[in-house]
């Protein structure tokens, strides 16, 4: 999760990621910050994510990130 929120903050040091719950609905994240966010936790991570888990629940809040991480994380 570390490095999760060390990425996030890259983007916008000004956000509380580890309580913000909206960061999608609420417009902190924009689609060039999530197109970013891919290619870091790709890069990070390695895993792939996919044009279907690109959906507003899965990057309203680093938790959902991180859980969509580790579940990416399983099924490779």
């Amino acid at each position: 999760m570390e490095k999760l929120l060390a990425i996030l903050n890259e983007l916008h040091s000004d956000v509380d990621f580890e309580n913000e719950q909206n960061l999608i609905d609420d417009g902190i994240l924009d689609s060039m910050d999530i197109i970013s966010l891919i290619t870091e936790i790709s890069d990070e991570y390695d895993v792939t994510i996919t044009a279907k888990d690109i959906i507003p629940a899965n990057f309203n809040s680093a938790e959902a990130l991180y859980e969509l991480i580790k579940r990416l994380e399983d099924e490779e």
